[in-house]
């Protein structure tokens, strides 16, 4: 498996946190472009992310251009309100780049125009803006990882007996 997350200029330390942690739990690549609304220190990010920070594999460009200088545009998805397909509508290739934009006004709009048929969306409600951040990037996370059958994750989970105090 080989998917990445990207978060282009991500806002928020909070969304951050949990997507990190979503990423060191399914072991897929965080890939952030700068410049962030927040510092890599700041505890609300370490918060949100827990204890899972030393699973995580991190990378980290200085702006879009670089990112996309350095990958290209093969295998790379955008999420937005404003393509015409939805995101499950994609058979996803091994290697998979999905890309997010930052809370407060998504991907760019030349990005977009230009990479149109790389661009998908997460159904809603016509009266909705937006779904928050962290939880598109486990949408679409989930998806990748049904399609490649959840490989090197735990398929199986365990009841343990709750032990109540009197």
């Amino acid at each position: 498996m080989a998917l990445h997350i990207v978060l282009f200029e991500p806002e928020i330390p909070q969304n951050t946190g949990n997507i990190a942690r979503t990423c060191a739990a399914v072991g897929a690549t965080l890939h952030l472009v700068h410049p962030l609304g927040f510092s890599l220190s700041e505890k609300h990010l370490k918060r949100a992310g827990l204890d899972y920070w030393p699973l995580l594999t991190l990378r980290e460009y200085s702006g879009i251009e670089e990112f996309m200088e350095q990958k290209g545009t093969e295998n790379l998805y955008f999420f937005t309100t404003k393509a015409q397909r939805i995101y499950a509508e994609v058979s996803y290739p091994e290697e998979t780049y999905l890309v997010f934009g930052k809370e407060s006004e998504g991907i760019p709009e030349t990005i977009l125009v230009e990479h149109q048929n790389s661009c998908v969306r997460i159904p809603m409600r016509s009266q909705a803006r937006s779904l928050n951040l962290s939880n598109s990037v486990a949408i679409a996370t989930y998806e990748y990882l049904r399609q490649a059958q959840f490989p090197d994750l735990g398929r199986t989970g365990t009841l343990h007996r709750l032990a109540w105090k009197e």
